[in-house]
């Protein structure tokens, strides 16, 4: 946390008070001197006045003008950046269930390793985001709708089976499709909240076509989500010698990054690339900071006043310790 600013500044016009404070107790002890020093009987003087304290009978007054300051501080309501979780927000999980997620490059397959990584996702983003879940292999189904409910996601994920084909485009619109739904459902005079997609994939669209820039293709998809203010952040998974086994013929299952990339970049999204199980969960744990956090300036007064007050409240004691009385 950083300080960035005071919400009320002309609360330090109060300083002039407290440097009128230092002044008038620089001139008291001044005169204060000369009426000691009006005693022409030195001797006299030495047994009448107590014996001089030295430095340490500054020691409550200055305890007490830093107080002021501090307090004077907590009175301008400074502020600072603070990450807090955010209260509305639409995020919908698309997952490639296609027959490639079934390799074996990612232990124990692609899919149980995405089930895992997906789950530990949906339980730790913050309760205000509405999470919903979309799988796509030859069409996208939509799974649950947005919600702040988890256990319904965390079966859905559990229950994802493998089909033939990669929609890729159809999983984005089907995304697009349910935000769009549930943004005029709870948009109210705030209006809608701030969604985005998350797409996790581990191969090359194959359906309705191998082109992207079909109409119902990946990358006209993202640029739908571009336009309608969705941000599609991609997570490419597995590895470049991916095999899975169909009908007896085993076939290559690479990765396409190249891809997702794009995706990325037209919905104004961002790309990750996991390798392994631990680095998607490391990237849906970086995806749960983004989405289920926001940083805002908030009240940074409380360190200034309960500072100033331990301050005051040292300020008397050292008064009543050395002086026996309060400053």
């Amino acid at each position: 946390m950083s300080l960035t600013g005071f919400s009320t500044p002309w609360w330090f016009l109060l300083l002039l008070l407290v440097a009128a404070v230092v002044v008038g107790y620089v001139l008291a002890q001044r005169a204060r001197r000369k009426r000691t020093m009006r005693f022409t009987n030195l001797e006299l003087l030495e047994r009448v006045a107590p014996r001089s304290q030295g430095w340490s009978r500054h020691v409550p007054a200055a305890l007490l003008i830093v107080s002021l300051i501090l307090l004077t501080f907590a009175l301008a309501g400074p502020t600072a950046e603070q990450k807090v979780p955010r209260n509305r927000a639409t995020v919908m999980l698309v997952i490639d269930v296609s027959l490639s997620m079934e390799a074996t490059d990612v232990q124990p397959t692609r899919l149980d390793a995405a089930q895992d990584a997906a789950k530990t996702f949906a339980e730790g983003l913050t309760p205000g985001v509405n999470l919903g879940l979309i799988s796509f292999a030859g069409t996208a189904t939509v799974l649950v709708a947005p919600t702040t409910e988890r256990a319904g996601v965390r079966k859905s994920i559990d229950n994802l089976k493998l089909a033939q084909s990669t929609a890729t485009g159809e999983g984005i619109f089907a995304a697009l499709q349910s935000i769009e739904g549930f943004s005029a459902v709870v948009g109210g005079a705030q209006g809608p909240p701030p969604a985005r997609i998350v797409l996790m994939t581990d191969g090359k669209q194959t359906v309705p076509t191998d082109d992207p820039y079909d109409p119902r293709g990946a990358y006209t998809a993202a640029q739908r989500a571009k336009q309608a203010d969705v941000p599609v952040s991609t997570i490419s998974f597995g590895t470049s010698h991916g095999m899975v086994t169909i009908e007896g013929d085993p076939q290559p299952v690479p990765v396409d990054d190249s891809s997702m990339r794009e995706i990325a970049r037209l919905s104004g999204g961002d790309f990750y690339k996991a390798a392994t199980a631990a680095e998607l969960k490391q990237v849906y744990a970086s995806l749960g900071e983004q989405i289920g956090y926001e940083i805002k300036e908030a009240d940074a007064s409380r360190p200034w006043v309960v500072l100033g007050t331990i301050v005051l409240i040292g300020a008397a004691g050292s008064s009543l310790f050395i002086g026996q009385r309060l400053p």
